[in-house]
Formats: C-alpha cells, structure tokens, sequence
C-alpha cells in the first residue's frame, strides 16, 4: 500500500468522491477508493429502473447550495438541469376530501388553508407584523401577544410538523425537541419554492454520471464490493491496511462506531424503507415530492420524473418512504443521525480513538455524526483535500 497509494479513502460518496478527486488532481497523490457497494455515488446513486425510469435509489437528492466554489467545482463534472424544488403538503380537510398546499407554509398555504378571503386577511395581518418575504418561527408567532396569530402557530404545528416528525423520528410530540419544534418556520410570501438557495438544480445526465466523471482520474483506484473494515485494522497504535503498517492519510466516511468495533455501543439511526412502484401512466402526482403530514404511514411519496426532466410517455415511477428505527441488520442504510448530547458524548468516545491515529480523518454524515447537506460534504471534501496538501 504505502509504496503503490498515497491515500486511501473509504467509500465513494460525496465525501470520499470528492476528497479523491482534489488529492489525485491538485496533489498529483495516488489514490486508492475502496467502496462496501457495488457502485459509486453513495446515497445520490441514480439509475434507470426496469420501465427505464430513472431513479434515486436511497431516495430523492435535490442540489441546492449559496456555496459558489461548490457549485463552480461540481459544475467542472456535469452541466445542470434548472429545477427548482417544490413540496405540498397532502392532507385531510373538514369536508371528507383532501387539501394540499405548499411547504413551509406560506401565503399561499393560508389561503389554501382557511379560504381565500380569511387567509389573505391573517396574511394581511402577518405583513403588518413581521414584514414580506420573512421566516418567522413558530415559537415567534407562540409569544405574539394577538389570539389569531398565536393560534395560527397551533395550526401548523398540528398540520405541518408534529405529526410527520413523529413518523419522521418515531417519537412522540412530547419527545421532540421543543428546539426543533420552535424552528419551524411560516414564510411570509409567495415564493413556493422549498429552497431559496441562489444555485439550485439537478445533474443534467444524473448523479452517476457526475461521480463516473468526478473519479475518473489516472491517479485515482476505484475498487467496488469491498468492505474496507476487512482490509483496515486501528486496533494497534498504527494503522494497518492488507496487515502493514499505512502512514499516508486515510479518509474514512463510514460509521465511526463499525470502524473501532462498536466498543463503546452502536450509534442510534433512523433508516428508510423505500417502496417503489412504476405506473402505466405519463403522470401520478404533479410534484416532484409530496409530503403526508398529517395521515398515512408513509413520510411522502417522490414522482422521479418531475425531479429530473426525464421525458418518458405512458410511464412513471414513485417511490413511498417510511421512516423506522436502524438495527444494523443486513440491508439497512443509516440515514440520520439521532443527535442529542447522549448520543453526541458516545460519539465523541470513537472520536476520541479516531484522534489518535495522526493519519486518520473522519468525514461526512456517518463518520462525523451529523447532518449535512450535499454541498456542505462537497465543501468539507475539499476543505480537508487542501489541509493534507497544504501539510
């Protein structure tokens, strides 16, 4: 290993993809990518399904950033489709039916939500409170001293976020974090967009395309179906790779608590279950994502079409999710961090051991326990590119 690779990095993800790329290319480094999977991609993996459908298979990833050196340097792997993301919400109304209306809730939502004539009136009234094209938080219109807007605060706990984190998180309104539950915002205007990032848009050929493109680099190894865990040994003071001893930098975005053998206990996920289904039809819902927020046992239900501007006549893919605690058994994906300071002081026991290893560095989702975005895992890939070259 240490004389064929000057770096090894642990998955082909954003994480690890990126971080591959800026060492083989800025650094002129020889990088080895060891992948647990049969593809590269991570979780933006998309392919065609059976109908020729194409498809999120870890469930939809809508770029978004304000991080101008991301998107440049994405934008050097693919060309961009402009989409920009819409979400309703489906819910039951008074009369028997179903109502829908945009998430976060806005203007639009308030007129959707209570009739036209009263909800341009509390619009109207919000306004005058709070100014246009602002985010106020529930826990703001909570403390507001008028009975309507504090019970319009009620409304949208109730419709929009209590009962979809509880299927989201599986936890009960009591157990969610009063935090969380005050960040929720009501947005004062119009733009029904679920994203007001200045750079918005999806990967014109797809996400695989871009990552084929991103990895292929002379200096970089791409090997798939290889579980690193097998091949990496931290149990000494040096790291080992293939049982020698490995002093160039490894960057590792897996589970940190699988890494050292879960000594301390597994770290709390939530993982998906994803439901696909393909219909004889050009169109099922009209959005690219539409979130159940009240009923149902399902999150939201994703129309892949709409996300990617694949023109297919006569034929759709959706995709149901539902949210459930992670076990660790064969198949499941983490997918979210379950952050609170006792998760937060087991995961800073596996830092701990991972700080000792001077040529370790942990990155993205999995590794650092937390929750990131694509861009910001884009960013913190080529931040940390930078630091080992820079050392």
């Amino acid at each position: 290993m240490e004389r064929t690779f000057d770096a090894l990095v642990v998955g082909a993800g954003y994480a690890g993809a990126v971080c591959a790329r800026q060492l083989a290319e800025q650094g002129g480094k020889r990088v080895l990518v060891l992948e647990r999977r049969d593809h590269i991609g991570g979780n933006a993996y998309d392919c065609l399904d059976q109908a020729g459908v194409l498809i999120h298979q870890y469930g939809p990833h809508i770029f978004h950033t304000n991080d101008k050196r991301v998107f440049d340097w994405l934008s050097r792997f693919t060309p961009w489709l402009d989409y920009q993301h819409r979400v309703i919400a489906n819910i039951p109304d008074n009369a028997g039916g179903r109502m829908t209306y945009p998430v976060p809730f806005n203007l639009t939502s308030l007129e959707t939500a209570f009739g036209p004539k009263e909800g341009k009136r509390l619009g109207d009234k919000l306004l005058a409170e709070y100014g246009a094209e602002q985010k106020v938080t529930i826990l703001e219109l909570r403390q507001n001293a008028d009975p309507e807007i504090a019970a319009l605060a009620d409304y949208v706990y109730e419709h929009v976020f209590v009962h979809y984190t509880m299927k989201q998180w599986g936890q009960k309104p009591e157990e969610i974090d009063p935090n969380t539950t005050a960040r929720v915002p009501v947005f004062l205007s119009r733009d029904d967009r679920y994203f007001q990032d200045a750079f918005q848009g999806m990967p014109k050929e797809g996400y695989t395309p871009m990552f084929e493109r991103m990895l292929d680099h002379p200096n970089i190894t791409v090997e798939l179906g290889q579980d690193a865990l097998k091949r990496l040994d931290v149990s000494g003071d040096e790291i080992r790779v293939d049982g020698e001893v490995f002093d160039s930098p490894v960057i590792y975005t897996g589970q940190a608590d699988e890494l050292f053998g879960f000594q301390f206990g597994p770290l709390p996920y939530r993982t998906l279950d994803f439901r696909f289904e393909t219909l004889q039809q050009d169109d099922f819902q009209g959005y690219g994502t539409v979130n159940y927020t009240v009923d149902q046992d399902y999150t939201r239900i994703t129309e892949f079409k709409h996300l990617t501007g694949q023109k297919l006549p006569g034929v759709t893919t959706i995709v149901k999710e539902y949210s459930r605690a992670f076990t660790g058994q064969p198949g499941e994906t983490p997918y979210y961090a379950i952050i609170n300071p006792e998760n937060n002081a087991k995961y800073g026991q596996y830092k701990a051991l991972a700080d000792k290893f001077k040529n370790l560095h942990l990155l993205g989702r999995l590794a650092e326990y937390k929750y990131y975005n694509m861009d910001a895992i884009a960013g913190r890939a080529l931040d940390l590119a930078e630091m080992l070259l820079t050392k």
